[in-house]
């Protein structure tokens, strides 16, 4: 009796492709999905259009038809959606972690950093897309004076257009710092909407900050980019500096403690 032994088989290993990481590109067209997915979102982006028709709509009907111009309209629409934009950031950026999705999303994309670069591209254009609405309704809006004995007048420095987008840029953003920084929805609004009021108080109350105020509130060192003159280095540095305390400073804190942040 003989035992025949089959020839041992070598089985070779398996090369699996490696798993491309998604692009910035794609996180970044994810994140601006979860802005109309959401139902928070959604309303949210809903109203601020609807702010901006409301009030070119009031200024329509109650303005002297010497006020009814492009540029009235345009730059009187400005402020209410940027007391709105800060809470779109504030929504966009602590989602995760209201939501409890961020065990998910830190799962699939490991780098939070990468994560924070797509929210804060697609609320920045988000601000941007809000200049462009408030363009639009503020041209119709000259159209509808025009032809109902307003003055319908196209007069407007373009350079303002660039203003526009600094400022809601910018307040988007500020409510993007606050909302990385505390990753509370409620606590971030309340403490956006608080602590640049209580020093805006303060300045006016207390006269050793005035000085100070007049570098660090950004109600003051945002206005000269609407006035009708040009705006100075000196009104530019104030400027930055009030975004240095409010913007800069909270979106560097705040991303520090995201990502040392543990995810449950």
């Amino acid at each position: 009796m003989t035992t025949t032994t089959a020839p041992a088989t070598t089985v070779a290993p398996q090369h699996r492709a490696p798993v491309r990481r998604p692009s910035l590109l794609r996180l970044t067209g994810v994140e601006l999905r979860k802005l109309v997915d959401t139902r928070a979102g959604r309303w949210l982006l809903i109203t601020i259009g609807l702010v901006v028709v409301a009030i070119v709509t009031l200024l329509l009907i109650y303005a002297e038809d010497s006020e009814q111009a492009f540029f009235t309209f345009f730059v009187t629409s400005l402020l209410p959606v940027s007391l709105l934009l800060p809470v779109l950031g504030i929504l966009s950026i602590t989602s995760e972690w209201s939501q409890r999705t961020a065990l998910t999303t830190y799962a699939l994309v490991p780098r939070r950093e990468r994560v924070v670069a797509a929210k804060l591209i697609a609320v920045t254009l988000a601000a941007l897309a809000s200049v462009l609405a408030s363009l639009a309704v503020a041209a119709a809006g000259t159209l509808v004076a025009s032809a109902t004995g307003g003055a319908g007048t196209w007069q407007f420095d373009w350079s303002l257009v660039l203003n526009a987008a600094i400022l809601q840029v910018t307040s988007v953003l500020m409510g993007a710092a606050f909302g990385l920084l505390l990753l509370n929805p409620p606590l971030a609004i309340v403490g956006y909407l608080l602590l640049p009021t209580l020093w805006g108080v303060l300045g006016e109350m207390v006269k050793p900050l005035r000085g100070p105020s007049e570098w660090l509130d950004t109600s003051k060192t945002m206005e000269p980019l609407f006035g009708s003159d040009a705006v100075t280095g000196e009104q530019w540095g104030r400027v930055a500096v009030s975004l240095l305390v409010w913007m800069v400073l909270p979106l560097a804190a705040g991303l520090f403690r995201t990502l040392r942040r543990e995810v449950s």
